[in-house]
């Protein structure tokens, strides 16, 4: 889909991608942790997938927003 096909995000969708980037950013750093801590190499495995997925979530997030941001009604100073 491009620009030109796209709506404008609502407030409340805005918010709900922001959270979920926020969640993301969380678990990132959960997974992270229990990876520094772990011993063992097949739990270290399985967290190394769980990192890369929420880094993968973060990004398409973060692209959905920067897809959106030409939508976005210019803010009066």
């Amino acid at each position: 889909m491009n620009a030109s096909q796209m709506q404008p995000l609502t407030a409340k969708e805005l918010e709900y991608i922001s959270d979920s980037i926020s969640n993301e950013e969380m678990l990132l750093k959960m997974t992270a942790a229990a990876s520094a801590v772990s011993q063992n190499p097949s739990v270290q495995s399985v967290i190394s997938r769980q990192i890369s997925a929420h880094e993968q979530h973060m990004n398409q997030l973060i692209q959905a927003l920067s897809q959106h941001q030409p939508l976005a009604p210019a803010q009066a100073h």
